[in-house]
């Protein structure tokens, strides 16, 4: 059992509200920032519970900050332990906050859970978040849930929105999306059952390696006719997808050379 199932289980304190498997994903991406002097901003302080938890999971050197939009949040500031009020919802008060706390190794958002709520937070405060920090969203069931706004498949959740994201991971590899801020600091994404984690890191242009002795050599460069073909079923391709219509794959690698 991981030391914040075992705080959870013995928990006397202020009232915490999980589902069962997150602090196994807390656990896997949080554990290393353990007794090291980092800044924490979870949105979403409800009744302070969850602040108690990582005050005592991450140790005396982190600087944790709350949101909520409920003013007698602010009763639960402590040594280490600071509270803003705010909506997460408003553009102008996370800009506010950008200036008045300082850059966050984890951001965690257990805000109001509504698409707008989540995607205006990752919007504004993605950036904030420091290079080798970690973004964590959770409660992403509400994506699915009607009350909430969401559905299968539907536009505008945050799900929905987040998917866009493992497209800008790999955009260096496409000629028809352009690389953006996404792409330049995100090293990994990950998805759990209703939790998503983006790991930050400054990335450049990935750049294939070969290493040892090839078996043979490979065939001469495409002649002007093979490069003609592949230059045509470029176009056909990209005419298909602009029309939303499955593609085909004309690739062939070169052939080895043999006496």
């Amino acid at each position: 059992m991981n030391d914040l199932k075992q705080y959870f289980k013995e928990n006397t304190g202020r009232h915490i509200s999980k589902w069962e498997h997150y602090f196994d994903v807390y656990d896997r991406h949080f554990d290393k920032y353990r007794n090291q002097e980092i800044v924490i901003l979870e949105i979403g302080v409800a009744q302070g519970g969850s602040l108690q938890m990582w005050k005592h999971y991450f140790g005396d050197k982190a600087i944790i900050y709350g949101i909520d939009i409920d003013p007698y949040c602010k009763t639960f500031e402590e040594e280490n332990v600071h509270i803003l009020i705010g909506s997460q919802s408003d553009r102008k008060f996370l800009r506010e906050v950008r200036t008045t706390i300082p850059k966050v190794d984890i951001l965690i958002d257990d805000g109001g859970h509504t698409m707008k709520q989540q995607i205006v937070t990752f919007e504004e405060l993605f950036p904030h978040v420091k290079e080798n920090g970690v973004y964590l969203c959770e409660d992403l069931h509400t994506s699915y849930w009607l009350i909430f706004g969401g559905g299968f498949k539907r536009r505008g959740t945050f799900i929905e929105y987040s998917k866009n994201f493992i497209d800008y991971l790999n955009a260096w590899h496409s000629s028809q999306l352009s690389v953006n801020d996404f792409t330049r600091s995100a090293g990994s994404v990950h998805y759990y059952d209703s939790i998503i984690v983006i790991e930050k890191e400054r990335k450049i242009p990935p750049k294939q390696v070969h290493s040892g002795a090839p078996a043979f050599d490979w065939e001469d460069k495409p002649s002007f006719a093979k490069k003609t073909q592949r230059h045509i079923y470029r176009i056909i391709n990209a005419t298909l997808g602009i029309l939303r219509i499955k593609g085909f794959a004309w690739f062939e690698y070169p052939r080895p050379k043999r006496e």
